[in-house]
């Protein structure tokens, strides 16, 4: 899916946000030098602010810090940091997490490439975490995690969640009609 067809649902520039002090704000489409589909973002985080160890398997992430401090890792990595002006990459499909290792705001600049769904994936799950008290509601983050497997894993979640908890709400939810407020969900890629 490129991001034009995501933007049918979704007018950029728009901002997300969410109760731990993570913003990001989705700009513009681009292309880059090799011609591919590149989605330009601004993130602004708090102290100690940032997603959990995560991946997106077909898309690759590149912040650059403007304003702060930056500590990042890969799984089984060790911790390193990043300073104004450097650039920090992820590749698709490699597990990473990040955070504001400083003491005032982190300002980052960058971008995802391809687009694919991260923009509405975030939203949503920004969205349900700001309604459910700082975690994205069990039904949101098993039906969301579920239809993106193909695109986004989490790994700080539980097994014990991912293959019992999960399973059980989505079918629950499902029945209760929980899935329609994702009636306008792009396809997964």
């Amino acid at each position: 899916m490129t991001l034009s067809k995501i933007i049918l649902i979704m007018e950029l520039p728009f901002t997300i946000s969410n109760i731990h002090g993570e913003e990001i704000t989705f700009l513009r489409m681009s292309r880059n030098d090799k011609g591919e589909e590149v989605l330009e973002l601004e993130n602004k985080l708090q102290p100690n602010a940032g997603p959990p160890m995560h991946v997106h398997f077909k898309q690759d992430e590149s912040l650059t810090i403007v304003e702060g401090e930056m500590c990042y890792q890969e799984l089984g990595g060790e911790e390193k940091f990043a300073k104004v002006g450097d650039t920090v990459t992820f590749t698709a499909g490699v597990p990473h997490k990040f955070r504001n290792s400083g003491k005032g705001i982190l300002r980052c600049k960058g971008w995802v490439s391809p687009p694919n769904t991260i923009a509405y994936f975030l939203g949503e799950i920004y969205r349900s975490t700001n309604e459910n008290n700082g975690r994205p509601g069990t039904f949101d983050a098993a039906y969301l995690l579920d239809r993106y497997k193909a695109e986004y894993e989490m790994y700080d979640i539980p097994a014990f969640v991912k293959k019992v908890v999960f399973p059980i709400s989505l079918f629950i939810g499902k029945l209760q009609g929980k899935h329609k407020k994702f009636a306008n969900a792009p396809e997964p890629v």
